[in-house]
C-alpha cells in the first residue's frame, strides 16, 4: 500500500502527459495533497472547484435513482483532460484522486487504467 506523497509521485512519473495531480476531500473541497501544476495550474483552486463537480453528479444520480458508482469523470479541454476518479472502499470516502493532463501528450485510455492500478494502491 502507497500512501498518499508516494502516490501522487507515482501519477506524475508513470502517466504520460501528466501535469498535475491531487488527492482531494470533496466534502470540504481541500486538497490533501499536491503535486505538479503551475502559474497556470493552480491545483488548489482546480481541487476546490471540482468538489462542486462531484458533488453535482451524486446529486443528479440521486435525483434520477440512478444506482451504482462514479468510475471516473471526464472533462476535456481544448488541451487538457482533467479526470476525476472517486475513490472507493472505506478508507476513500469522500475523497477524489484529480489528474490533470497535456492532451498532445497523453493516452487516455492508459492514463485512466494507471489512475485505477494508483487507487487500488493507495491507502489513506
Amino acid at each position: 500500500m502507497a500512501n498518499v506523497e508516494i502516490s501522487l509521485k507515482e501519477t506524475m512519473t508513470s502517466i504520460e502527459g501528466a501535469l498535475g495531480a491531487a488527492l482531494v476531500d470533496y466534502t470540504s473541497g481541500m486538497a490533501l495533497g499536491t503535486l505538479g501544476g503551475g502559474k497556470d495550474l493552480d491545483l488548489a483552486v482546480a481541487a476546490a472547484g471540482n468538489t462542486d463537480v462531484i458533488r453535482a453528479k451524486t446529486r443528479t444520480m440521486d435525483h434520477l435513482g440512478l444506482k451504482g458508482e462514479i468510475e471516473d469523470m471526464l472533462i476535456t479541454l481544448g488541451h487538457q483532460y482533467h479526470i476525476l476518479r472517486p475513490l472507493k472502499g472505506r478508507s476513500g470516502n469522500g475523497l477524489f484522486l484529480y489528474l490533470v493532463l497535456d492532451r498532445a501528450k497523453s493516452n487516455l485510455a492508459m492514463a485512466r487504467h494507471q489512475l485505477k492500478r494508483i487507487e487500488a494502491e493507495l491507502e489513506v
